[in-house]
């Protein structure tokens, strides 16, 4: 079976991708993050990314256990070149849609609260959109990032996607507090739209190498 093949690095260098890819876009919670990490402070708005992480994680387990279940059809050479193409497909459909996507700023609450009060509604606004399930399906089957049977592998899995999600939030509560007397609101579209661009390149470069046989991820 060609997971018992996969090697330690390429699970967790596919895992760290996947979190990124997830985490990126700039809906609801990263814009939260960003208003807080300019009104609070910058833990404030790295706790709301952490949420943010611990609601993927739970996401990428439940797609990761329904395609368990249907691992000896996915481990087909056939299904999984089709997967492959399919996924690429819907990642480069789910760039488009954050390139053209305007995210609307809410009002933010200048009362800090607690780290624990931050975090806890960052998962909550994160775990409330259930579509995300779509788009782990889309990453796995496009990385083909299906975690092996192997407990130890399914952990590293795991939490090298939690890890890719926290690297985003880390760098980019980094970022934005070290811009912070020169960083608009108004610039969260632009990175949208740069996000938007990087996913559906990504995409691009991995239809085409599905169709020409290629492996470059």
């Amino acid at each position: 079976m060609w997971f018992e093949h996969i090697s330690i690095l390429d699970l967790t260098v596919k895992g760290l991708i996947v979190g990124m890819l997830a985490s990126a876009p700039m809906g609801p919670v990263g814009v939260l993050c960003i208003q807080r990490t300019l009104n609070k402070g910058r833990w404030f708005g790295l706790v709301t990314g952490l949420g943010a992480a611990i609601s993927d994680i739970v996401y990428a387990v439940i797609t990761g256990v329904g395609m368990s279940f249907v691992i000896e059809f996915i481990e087909q050479p056939r299904t999984m070149y089709i997967l492959q193409l399919v996924g690429s497909v819907l990642l480069f459909g789910f760039g488009y849609y954050t390139f053209r996507t305007k995210p609307q700023l809410r009002p933010s609450s200048k009362k800090k609260g607690t780290l624990t009060h931050n975090g806890v509604t960052g998962f909550l606004v994160t775990f409330s959109n259930p579509l995300i399930i779509f788009l782990f399906i889309a990453l796995f089957a496009r990385f083909t990032f299906v975690v092996p049977e192997h407990v130890g592998q399914q952990i590293l899995g795991y939490v090298s996607i939690f890890l890719g999600a926290m690297l985003w939030w880390y760098g980019l509560t980094y970022i934005v507090d070290k811009l912070r007397s020169s960083f608009e609101l108004s610039r969260i579209g632009l990175i949208n739209r740069i996000i938007g661009l990087v996913v559906m390149v990504v995409s691009v470069l991995g239809l085409l190498s599905t169709l020409l046989g290629l492996t470059l991820y």
